[in-house]
């Protein structure tokens, strides 16, 4: 059976120092590319062993020749640090873990009453305060019968008998403001109290029934990685007028253009984005959000019933800014004026979820798909680029014909090419000729399904 554990066969103490007894990565380690996050070990089938795996067997004793490891390892991009780890366990019941769990629950058992006796005896004390010399007007349950007869006195035996959850809790004195702060009082104790019965609930249902996994899962565990980034080019922004960039470049400072006073500018936005989109809602709000900020005052502006230049020079006016913001700005690289104003204001962006940090991918020798023995796409199945009709045709415009050919075959289905070309490179040798791709094999035995004979000469 598999199982998750920090003691796995062939690999370094250094490399599971961060793992706890279930395999699973400490809160507060730091993760970089390949580290175990969760150390799980599954057990090897049957097979002749090698001799490198007799050797390790005489060494380290059957355990590790038995099972083999199938951590799980954070893959190229990921670098952060862990924030919270879950492990997810179904209850398997033996004569023992039962007898554990008597214990354990009458342990829960006890625990939850003294949290709700304490919580009770703060609930009670802050009664007494409130009502001090004050007599009952009649405490009623939701039946309608009296609890705390009218014109007694409130004592704290009479307070502790209460099932605050089942009274009516206003009307309690004939002072109005004590009795909004009782019903408030209360409230939240019922609140808490619910709280904590439902915190019991599931502490209890975790010992007894387990976590609901699906069928065929023993446990599951989750590790959680919070990753620091700083802004970087190629990372995706917008504003809130579907005008969407990406960052071109990233410069100090003292480099940005400047205002005439000296101040630089956060961001620069090429004007080439308004005119095909037409979205000139962008540098309304630029204007309005530097009349805003200076006025020490807020806009919102309706659907189709937004701003007009008018109300925009009147709120630029007054807050004594250059008409609709239009502004001469300097290179901040040379200190020299541009030739053409442009406008400065305030506007609100973030950050688009497309950071260029979770796009970049390289790959060298990776899977390739069973059938059609291409190299598979995508980041996640650490895939290649795609070489497309398209793409060929540009190599085919350029002349590059052994370029091509290397392309089709030896970097994508040709099984047997590949292999000799590693060989080729690994010895210094000169590269093979390409063979045929596989993908002409299985368009091969399609056509022998359809029942037509086919050879290559």
């Amino acid at each position: 059976v598999e199982e998750f554990t920090s003691d796995i066969p062939n690999v370094s103490e250094e490399a599971t120092k961060d793992l706890d007894d279930n395999g699973v990565i400490r809160v507060g380690a730091r993760v970089e590319p390949g580290d175990i996050l969760i150390g799980k070990i599954s057990p090897k089938g049957e097979s002749d062993p090698s001799p490198e795996e007799k050797l390790l067997r005489a060494i380290f004793g059957d355990k590790a020749g038995d099972v083999k490891d199938s951590s799980l390892k954070a893959n190229p991009s990921l670098s952060g640090v862990v924030i919270d780890k879950k492990l997810f366990s179904r209850a398997i019941k033996t004569r023992d873990s039962k007898k554990q769990d008597k214990v354990l629950l009458a342990k829960i058992d006890e625990e939850y009453e003294a949290k709700n006796n304490d919580l009770k005896d703060i609930l009670v004390d802050k009664l007494m305060t409130l009502t001090e010399g004050k007599t009952s007007q009649g405490v009623k349950d939701y039946t309608g019968a009296e609890i705390i007869t009218k014109g007694s006195k409130f004592t704290v035996p009479a307070l502790k008998n209460l099932e605050f959850d089942g009274i009516q809790s206003n009307n309690w004195t004939d002072d109005d403001h004590t009795n909004a702060l009782i019903q408030k009082l209360i409230m939240n104790y019922i609140r808490k109290y619910k709280l904590l019965d439902a915190e019991m609930k599931r502490k209890k249902f975790a010992i007894s029934i387990g976590d609901e996994l699906p069928s065929g899962i023993l446990q599951m565990a989750k590790v959680y990685i919070a990753k620091k980034r700083k802004i970087q080019v190629g990372d995706k922004l917008a504003g809130r007028h579907g005008n969407k960039g990406i960052v071109s470049k990233v410069v100090r400072t003292e480099d940005m253009p400047f205002l005439e006073d000296g101040r630089p500018v956060d961001l620069v936005l090429n004007p080439m984005g308004v005119p095909s989109r037409m979205n000139l809602g962008q540098i309304f709000e630029a204007i309005l959000g530097a009349a805003g900020q200076k006025l020490g005052c807020k806009f919102a502006t309706p659907i189709f019933d937004g701003a007009k230049l008018d109300d925009l020079k009147e709120w630029t006016d007054k807050a004594g800014l250059p008409n609709l913001c239009s502004t001469y700005i300097y290179d901040g690289e040379t200190g020299e004026k541009f030739d053409q104003p442009a406008t400065v204001g305030v506007t609100y962006f973030l950050k688009l979820g497309h950071m260029v940090e979770d796009k970049m991918h390289a790959r060298s020798i990776g899977p390739y798909s069973l059938i059609t023995q291409q190299p598979l796409g995508g980041k996640a199945q650490f895939g290649g680029q795609r070489f497309g009709e398209m793409e060929v045709w540009a190599i085919e415009a350029f002349g590059a014909s052994h370029v091509l050919q290397e392309i089709l075959t030896i970097k994508s289905d040709d099984t047997v090419g590949r292999s000799k070309a590693y060989e080729a490179i690994v010895k210094g040798d000169t590269m093979p000729t390409p063979g045929i791709p596989e993908s002409l094999n299985v368009l091969l035995h399609e056509l022998r399904g359809l029942g037509l004979s086919i050879k290559l000469d």
